[in-house]
């Protein structure tokens, strides 16, 4: 890396990240380990197959704790055991559509999970920063036509977007109710839809079209024009990255961190489905048919989010724009279709990591600066 990201806070502390086997965990797992943390994960197996975090081999990588954060006793003895810095909740059951299947599990994973790492930082006697990650579809999705702020309303339609709102209601009211004079400092992150190589879920539009394009089948598009704020995954971990940087020190700490922030894309980004497998297919070329269902449960048409706040208090802003992200996302699958080693898809991972970072620079985001503070 040119620079020294986030002014080397993380440089031999201690985090604990929930959700480590995930996508989104295994790339945040993945940069936290290059910024030289001492990386303790926290999650069930790996969700799919192939799996990013199998594919990066991070079980060697770092302390691989398999768990569940349904189970309030095995998360506390967790997080009392590593004594953590820095704390990343991540661990979600994470799919809509999922959640029409399994409402029940999707809450309690998804609140009562939440609530589990909440109230074992309860019991930390140290100073440490933890970020509580949810979702752009927290909101009371009203399809308009201008971009959600951090005080809109909460809800959701499906099982899942509920139980995010419900979860940032509880981290609010948990961060008011004990935290207000202790040494654990919260915030929770709000993301827009990301994209990035590695992502193999079930019922997920990029996923989906690798797996189409591999065997030379067009891509089925189930909800062609719905928009959402895509992003490369690096941006909302920068985000959450930095915010929990900016949370760990006292002397610089704005009381207004300790809340939530959504961390999206630029306005422009915000585009259709149908957009993004066009802009896919000028990088891996395919067809794609329209198999939209008006049976099909119920998915958000139309969702945005404003990142006033978090360019504001913290001078973040994306550094990718639409076509960079995905144009990346690709590389990443075509980098890697033929290999099996670990090693060198880490070298891939690594290498976007130091692209991203780079380009930041160069942008003259202030976490990515040389003499950024920590």
């Amino acid at each position: 890396m040119r620079s020294d990201p986030f002014g080397g806070c993380y440089r031999g502390k201690s985090v604990w990240l929930s959700g480590h086997t995930g996508f989104k965990g295994s790339w945040l797992a993945s940069w936290l380990l290059e910024l030289g943390a001492r990386v303790h994960g926290f999650a069930q197996p790996p969700p799919t197959n192939p799996s990013v975090f199998e594919q990066l081999g991070l079980a060697g990588r770092m302390q691989h704790e398999i768990g569940d954060v349904r189970e309030a006793a095995a998360v506390r003895r967790s997080i009392v055991a590593v004594q953590p810095d820095f704390v990343f909740h991540l661990a979600a059951q994470p799919l809509v559509r999922a959640s029409y299947l399994q409402p029940v599990d999707t809450y309690e994973t998804n609140v009562m999970g939440t609530m589990h790492v909440l109230d074992a930082l309860r019991s930390l006697e140290k100073p440490c920063a933890a970020v509580m990650v949810t979702t752009d579809k927290c909101y009371e999705n009203r399809e308009w036509v201008y971009g959600y702020r951090e005080d809109d309303a909460l809800g959701g339609h499906d099982p899942y977007s509920s139980s995010k709102a419900a979860a940032e209601i509880a981290i609010a009211s948990m961060r008011r109710s004990f935290f207000k004079d202790h040494p654990v400092r919260i915030a929770s992150a709000r993301a827009g839809n990301v994209i990035g190589g590695g992502d193999w879920a079930q019922d997920r539009i990029v996923p989906d079209c690798i797996r189409a394009l591999q065997a030379g089948q067009p891509i089925r598009v189930r909800n062609p024009y719905a928009t959402r704020p895509w992003q490369h995954v690096l941006e909302p971990l920068s985000g959450y990255l930095w915010l929990a940087a900016k949370l760990s020190q006292p002397s610089t700490l704005n009381p207004q961190l300790s809340s939530a922030f959504n961390f999206g894309p630029r306005h422009d980004a915000n585009r259709s489905v149908g957009e993004l497998v066009a802009e896919v297919l000028k990088h891996w070329p395919g067809r794609w048919e329209d198999q939209s269902d008006p049976k099909a449960v119920h998915e958000a048409g139309l969702l945005q989010l404003s990142i006033d706040k978090a360019h504001a208090l913290l001078r973040w802003l994306p550094v990718w724009n639409f076509s960079q992200g995905v144009k990346h996302t690709v590389e990443w699958y075509c980098g890697v279709k033929q290999e099996q080693d670990s090693a060198a898809i880490w070298q891939v991972t690594s290498a976007q990591i130091a692209r991203y970072v780079g380009d930041a620079c160069a942008s003259g985001a202030p976490w990515a600066e040389t003499n950024s503070w920590c």
